[in-house]
Order: structure tokens, then C-alpha cells, then sequence
């Protein structure tokens, strides 16, 4: 079965253009524009106790009349919870967050941030059963060593064929991205010419990332030069 995947940091809807305001129809007109059928997202904020905390996933989907699940990594004192999303044409058949554990030791200059990876199980008629994962791994390295770590362990046990996506705050030739390279294939390599994600009008580096297991071909993938939020989305047509 042939699908459509995006992978896309929407930075909680804020219009990176106009810089004023949350504007969750331009996501919603990207997904459209290249008539994505499953959708990982980052940086999405869920309902909380100030009106700029709502539930975007929710919002999202009703735009699209898609399937959704809003997986928390974080809830920020008196605003609300924060991470990632996935949106589907298809039913989810089971979803839940894996936390990633916080560093011992904070001793790097850089913000930091609780994280988590969003684990999504399909069942669709007329294609093999597969998973999706989505994070946005964290600024400092020793959050990123962790995420990396926990993804590995994860994908230990992964027999079904499965897709893993998101906001990785790495460049390419990190040695972590290496090690998801040796259990994953990366997408990328069937760019036509080296494609950069952030920032999303004059992107200087590589952090976004679309994984597939060795059980699913890839047919198309591509960094859009598209200027909506922060990020460029990534996409990929794959079969599964």
C-alpha cells in the first residue's frame, strides 16, 4: 500500500511569516497541499488553563476530518501540555507515549526540556499492520543521547515494519543520527541533492528526519521549500 507521510515542527501554529499570530489553517493547508495521509507534528500544544493553550491536534483534525492523537511530553506550569501530535486519513488503532528520560546531569548551557516519543499502531485493510514514531529530541546532547537510546531499545522489539519521524536537533553527520542509521533506513538518501529543513525562509542546516524500517520502500522524498512556520516539512511516499 502506497502512503503519504509529512513530518512537520509547526511551532505551535505561530505564523512565521507574519509573526502575530497563531494560524493553524496554514498547517492545515500545507497537509492539504501535498495530501498527506499520515502526519507526524512537534511542538503542538494540548488544552490548558490560558486560552492559548488549546487542544491543536483536535483543532487540526476537525479541519481536515482526520483521525488525531496528542501525545504530552511536558506540562508547563500554569499554561498547558506541550509535544507531539499525529494526524491520519486512517483510523489509529492504538497510540501512547514513551517518555524519554531527562539527563542526571544538567551542565550544558542550553535549555532544556522533558521529551517523549509518540508511538502510533496502524491496522489498515489492505496493507501490512506497521507503527509510527514521532519526537523532537531535545537541544542539549545529553537529551539527545538519552532519546537516542530509548528509541533503540524500543526498536529492539519492533517486529512490525515502522516509520520514525520528527524534529531530531541534529545534522546528518552526528554520530547519533549515525546510530538510527544502523537500524533504520534514512529517507534522505534518495534526495536528489542535500535538502535543509531550518529555517524554514533561508534554512541553513538539516534537523528534520523521516525513518523507515528495512520492510518499506521508498519511492519519493522531499525537504518543499515551504515558509508557513519555522521548519520546512518533510515528506516521503512510501510502501508499506
Amino acid at each position: 500500500m502506497h502512503l503519504r507521510f509529512m513530518s512537520y515542527n509547526i511551532q505551535h501554529g505561530f505564523d512565521y511569516v507574519r509573526k502575530d499570530r497563531i494560524d493553524l489553517s496554514l498547517t492545515a493547508d500545507v497537509i492539504r497541499r501535498y495530501d498527506s495521509d499520515i502526519i507526524g507534528l512537534n511542538e503542538v500544544r494540548g488544552q490548558g488553563v490560558i486560552p492559548e493553550y488549546f487542544d491543536q491536534a483536535k483543532a487540526l483534525a476537525d479541519m481536515l476530518g482526520y483521525y488525531y492523537y496528542f501525545g504530552p511530553s511536558i506540562v508547563f506550569p500554569e499554561r498547558g501540555p506541550y509535544g507531539n501530535a499525529i494526524l491520519s486519513k486512517y483510523p489509529i488503532k492504538h497510540a501512547e507515549v514513551i517518555p524519554i528520560p531527562d539527563p542526571s546531569v544538567k551542565d550544558e548551557d542550553t535549555y532544556y526540556e522533558t521529551r517523549s516519543i509518540l508511538k502510533a499502531e496502524f491496522d489498515i485493510e489492505g496493507c501490512r499492520e506497521f507503527t509510527v514514531y514521532i519526537s523532537h529530541f531535545g537541544l542539549a546532547k545529553a537529551e539527545r543521547k538519552n532519546a537516542v537510546e530509548t528509541l533503540l531499545k524500543v526498536l529492539e522489539n519492533q517486529e512490525k515494519p515502522c516509520v520514525f519521524m520528527g524534529d531530531l536537533n541534529m545534522t546528518p553527520d552526528d554520530m547519533l543520527v549515525n546510530a538510527i542509521s544502523e537500524k533504520l533506513k534514512d529517507t534522505a538518501v534518495i534526495f536528489r541533492e542535500p535538502l535543509l529543513s531550518f529555517t524554514s525562509d533561508k534554512p541553513t542546516i538539516k534537523i528534520d528526519y523521516m525513518f523507515v524500517s528495512n520492510h518499506i520502500k521508498v519511492h519519493y522524498a522531499d525537504i518543499p521549500p515551504v515558509v508557513v512556520h519555522d521548519h520546512r516539512p518533510y515528506i516521503a511516499h512510501i510502501e508499506i
